[in-house]
Parts: C-alpha cells; structure tokens; sequence
C-alpha cells in the first residue's frame, strides 16, 4: 500500500494518506469493512514516528485506535542485531509483545540467553515462541490496554508494574555489569509509586519537562495515577517524544489506589526521574505551579 520504499523512510508522507484512503474507500464501500490494520515496519524502523502519527494527527486519532507494538526478535541473529543497533533495542523496548521467531533453527541455551535480555531490557513484555512460522492471533491481538473484544481495559496486563524494579532497587544495583552489551547498558527499566493523590498540573509539567529536553531517553512510560479530585483512575502513556492524551477509566481495576509509573530509559538514571515527578508534584500543592481555574 505504501508507494516509494519502507515504511520508516515515509511514513511522514504516505502512512496519513494510506489510512485516510483506506477508511474512505470502505466507507464508499470500494473494499470490505476491516476491523484493523497491521503495520508492518522494517527491521531497523524507529517506532516513535509511526506512533506520533497514529496518536497526534486529528484525523487519523479520531478514526484510528493505535492497539498495541509488537516487535519480532529472530532466535538465531537476534542478540547480533540488539548489539550492532540501538533501535533494534528500542522496539524491544515500546513493545506490548515480543515474538521469539526461528526458535527451531536455535540451541536452547541461545534460546534461553536471548529470552533473559529481552526480559532486562523490556520487563513488562510478554515473550511468545513462534513455532516454524505459526501463532494463536488471539495472543498478539488486542494486547493494549482496551480490549475490544470484550470491550474492557486491562490495567493489570497492560501496567505490568510487579515485572518492574522499584527506583530503590535500581539503585542499589550500583553500576552497569561491565561485560554487558553495550547498548544494554545504557537501558533501566524501574517502577515510580505514591501513595497520596497528585496534582495533576504538577505531573504534567514533569512529564513535558522529560519530553521536552530527554526525549530520546524516555523510550517508554506507563502509568495508572490516582489524581487529587478524581473519584476514578487516570491512564497516562508515551513513547520518547509522544505523549498519549490522558484517558479516564470507569472505575479502579482493584483495591489499589496508587499511583503507579513504570519507565524504560536510555542513558537517564531512574533516581532523576522520580526526583522530577516528586518535586513537580509537590511544587504544584505548594502553589509554586499554576493550577487549572477553578
């Protein structure tokens, strides 16, 4: 469907107008009603353009629903390919799922070693064997937070917060394993909790601090946040420099009223992330951040 080569090198110029074409030739009825559409990247594509364009241009986000990432790792050359390129890492990373693929053509200790780093560098994602070829589509469908098939949101699957080292822990892990890959060392993946509602202007000016000046480093954040003045939970989400709007869920999935964040960074230490959402958040309750008008 895309003209003129990979879908990395155009998706600035052809994705927007693909979709647009597609929705309305099955609305004129020209091709059959489709549920979704698949987009199938390169192997070195950088997934934060396609998503900033699902998510940010009007008119895609008002007819598109982006689902879920789901990346590929080949057994056999996969740990070559996490070493040689760092967006090769950061699909790991952005994943919901990951498919472990030509499984039959590798020994299971590569098997295992590759499933270990994967786990490292992209905690919360669930890693699926791919048998010569085949998989249940059931189990790489609808594996975001929504699931419209039941028409329910997953905020247990989707967060994964328990798969995910507290900022804590992170840090008294102390430095980088020296004989780790180089890529991977540049990668954390840690949980941010607080136990009190937030203000919700003082988050937000963390984030967009982040997004604004370390872009590069926020490679993913999922959060569940329970905001001063709300009776029901805020879902927040953003992938570097593309921040999902925030969506309001019905009710609280359990129990817990936390606020739960979980991160995976680049070259970005978990101590200054959660210093930053602290320290925003309390400024805006001292009244040091302007508050929305009442």
């Amino acid at each position: 469907l895309l003209q003129g080569g990979c879908i990395c090198c155009t998706v600035v110029g052809s994705l927007s107008p693909t979709l647009k074409n597609l929705f309305m030739a099955s609305s004129r009825g020209e091709i059959p009603q489709f549920e979704r559409v698949i987009i199938e990247t390169t192997g070195i594509a950088d997934p934060a353009p396609i998503l900033d364009t699902l998510i940010n241009e009007r008119w895609i986000a008002a007819r598109f629903q982006l689902n879920s990432v789901v990346t590929t790792v080949d057994a056999v050359l996969g740990e070559q390919q996490l070493d040689s390129y760092f967006e090769a890492v950061k699909q790991v990373a952005v994943a919901d799922r990951l498919l472990l693929t030509k499984t039959d053509l590798a020994t299971p200790d590569a098997i295992a070693a590759l499933q270990a780093r994967l786990q490292t560098l992209n905690p919360g994602a669930p890693i699926l064997t791919v048998q010569h070829g085949q998989i249940d589509a059931a189990q790489i469908l609808n594996a975001g937070l929504y699931d419209p098939t039941s028409k329910t949101s997953n905020v247990s699957q989707w967060l994964n917060e328990m798969r995910y080292r507290p900022v804590a822990a992170t840090s008294l892990m102390g430095k980088p394993r020296s004989d780790a890959p180089v890529h991977d060392n540049r990668i954390r993946s840690f949980s941010v909790t607080f136990d009190e509602p937030l203000e919700w202007m003082g988050i937000y000016a963390a984030l967009q601090m982040l997004l604004n000046f370390r872009a590069k480093s926020l490679l993913r954040m999922k959060a569940i946040v329970n905001l001063k003045g709300k009776d029901v939970p805020t879902v927040l989400h953003a992938v570097q420099h593309v921040l999902y709007p925030p969506a309001e869920l019905p009710a609280w999935p359990d129990d817990n009223r936390q606020s739960r964040f979980v991160f995976i960074v680049a070259d970005m230490e978990a101590e200054l992330v959660e210093q930053m959402l602290r320290e925003f958040n309390d400024a805006c309750a001292s009244g040091l951040l302007p508050t929305p008008a009442g």
